[in-house]
């Protein structure tokens, strides 16, 4: 059975794709293909390139998750806050507020090749065309400026040009793009890591806030249409609460919360193999 294993985007909640490829690899399942969007395409990549679930996990719990010290101490926040100011550059440019290439160098340093063709197992990547508003797909050639453009949200990321393309997030046409799997395998597993919406909330968000809350109103729908027409053979959506694309700060909490749905996970995995392993036996 080839599997394919899409990985949607969502900022720092898209970390939680490290835990979902560790159960998918410890079902005993290697992903014939992977598609994923921002940092679906990140944790992607990493997989890809042959680095395991696990490693990709413990890496996560090693360099990104803040220590005590790090977290409550007056020096430690200010040594914090340097630190995602270096990877987070402000743009000077009008057409967003952060440059992505300092944060998306310091998530890939542990990946040893360049290119989609390196890769140990085929990846494609979801971007948006800017101007004619269609998906963009890149499968081949540099991975660097793919996943950029991966994850170049409008008016919060300086867009990518590639190829006399204007280039920003996928998740504006297609999230959690397991879609582009269906050709190319049996069965298709999709993860979605968007945000858990309290309606009951009557805080008013900033700036920052509304613009990220826009775009994952926008994605939400996108997303719900695409489930109705064709779904997934699995799709996973944990309850995400109170954590918004940059809290890297919560990202034990984020794990947290999401382990429950990784127990689903496993769950309808071993319900698919088995299914097959009794088809197969008839």
């Amino acid at each position: 059975m080839k599997v394919g294993v899409a990985l949607g985007g969502g900022g720092v909640r898209g970390l939680t794709h490290a835990m979902a490829l560790e159960v998918i690899e410890s079902c005993g399942i290697t992903p014939h293909m992977i598609s994923g969007t921002s940092m679906g395409a990140i944790i992607g990549a990493l997989f890809a390139s042959g680095i395991s679930g696990k490693e990709i996990r413990e890496g996560i719990e090693k360099n990104v998750i803040p220590d005590a010290e790090r977290v409550w101490g007056l020096s430690g926040r200010r040594r914090e806050m340097l630190r995602w100011l270096s990877f987070a550059r402000p743009s000077l440019s009008k057409s967003g507020m952060i440059h992505a290439g300092g944060l998306l160098n310091w998530l890939m340093k542990d990946i040893e090749v360049e290119t989609f063709e390196e890769l140990q197992i085929p990846l494609q990547i979801m971007a948006t065309d800017f101007h004619s508003g269609e998906p963009h797909v890149f499968s081949k050639g540099p991975l660097l400026p793919a996943i950029q453009a991966s994850m170049a949200i409008p008016g919060i990321f300086v867009p990518v040009e590639h190829n006399g393309r204007i280039l920003v997030d996928g998740g504006l046409v297609d999230n959690v793009p397991y879609d582009l799997l269906e050709a190319d395998c049996d069965f298709t597993i999709a993860i979605d890591v968007s945000p858990t919406r309290d309606p009951d909330s009557v805080e008013v968000p900033n700036l920052l806030t509304a613009t990220i809350g826009m775009f994952d109103i926008l994605v939400d729908e996108a997303t719900r249409l695409r489930l109705l027409q064709d779904p997934p053979d699995i799709y996973i959506r944990p309850v995400i609460e109170g954590i918004r694309i940059f809290d890297f700060e919560k990202i034990g909490s984020l794990f947290e919360q999401v382990q429950p749905a990784m127990d689903q996970l496993r769950t309808q995995i071993e319900l698919a193999l088995k299914k097959q392993a009794e088809s197969e036996s008839l």
